[in-house]
């Protein structure tokens, strides 16, 4: 991924598919969820979410946090297309899931939404390149244009120099890296990173976290699901969830107060969890 490349998730692409209009100091929307509520059906039935309304810009860094049942995984599911809302809306760059098909939301994945999870999800009998060329099979892209983008995304993630390791060769840290990479390697609008930093130490957290930040400053688009105010710190923006809705949202407000002074501009402060509560 040449510094040409990094420059997505590509405007042009996304204006001419209907991306969202620009908003957020004139940064296109990728990603838009009005009114939105999730209930699973059961005796009684479970909201998970209520009424959410969240909009994030090209460029921006956020961490959603929460206690366990807070809602956090679930909003996670529908911001990345793995389940549909109960009511409202979700958009993706523009396009709303509501109208698409089980094969297009395949597809809308598959070309503008990168995943990382906590368990890395690597198959331990392929090589680290093949790994994150897999990303791109649902893709469509030709297994030599896989393999070319799978190596520019592992030098992105500092592994340029191990593409033909097996996952049990390498250090947690490292294999999370090659998460990250198989989530960049299709150039997505916007990456959503669940607990990425669950499975390791502290150190190699801090230094996962580091190379997240270094990705956002080139331009990738990067939500963080966390339960850790010590994580979710280290982000510009700050999304607290609690009992299904948005407690708390460090993003300035984009409606300047009626005498247009400074305070609209301030970030609201983010409400402190309840002592005792579930991490």
């Amino acid at each position: 991924m040449s510094a040409a490349r990094v420059a997505w998730p590509g405007a042009a692409r996304d204006q001419a598919a209907g991306a969202a209009p620009a908003g957020g100091g004139g940064r296109p929307a990728v990603l838009q969820l009005a009114a939105v509520t999730k209930t699973y059906p059961s005796s009684p039935p479970v909201t998970a979410l209520r009424g959410v309304d969240l909009t994030v810009h090209e460029g921006e860094m956020v961490a959603v946090l929460g206690p366990s049942g807070s809602g956090k995984t679930t909003l996670l599911h529908l911001m990345g297309t793995l389940d549909r809302p109960s009511t409202g809306t979700v958009q993706v760059t523009g396009l709303d899931v509501a109208r698409m098909t089980d094969r297009e939301l395949a597809g809308l994945r598959a070309s503008r939404i990168g995943f990382v999870f906590q368990q890395f999800f690597l198959a331990e009998h392929q090589t680290v390149l093949d790994n994150v060329a897999d990303g791109l099979l649902y893709a469509g892209a030709a297994l030599a244009e896989r393999r070319e983008r799978a190596r520019e995304a592992l030098a992105l993630v500092g592994l340029a120099g191990r593409p033909g390791a097996r996952p049990t060769q390498l250090s947690g840290g490292q294999r999370q890296r090659v998460a990250i990479a198989r989530a960049l390697a299709g150039e997505p609008a916007i990456v959503l990173a669940d607990e990425p930093t669950g499975n390791l130490d502290s150190a190699t957290g801090q230094a996962l976290l580091a190379l997240l930040a270094g990705l956002n400053a080139r331009g990738v688009t990067i939500v963080v699901i966390t339960h850790e105010q010590g994580i979710a710190s280290r982000m510009p923006r700050q999304i607290q969830m609690l009992d299904g809705r948005i407690a708390g949202d460090t993003a300035p407000s984009l409606a300047a107060s009626p005498a247009g002074d400074a305070a609209s501009e301030r970030p609201a402060a983010l409400p402190r969890p309840a002592q005792g509560g579930t991490p």
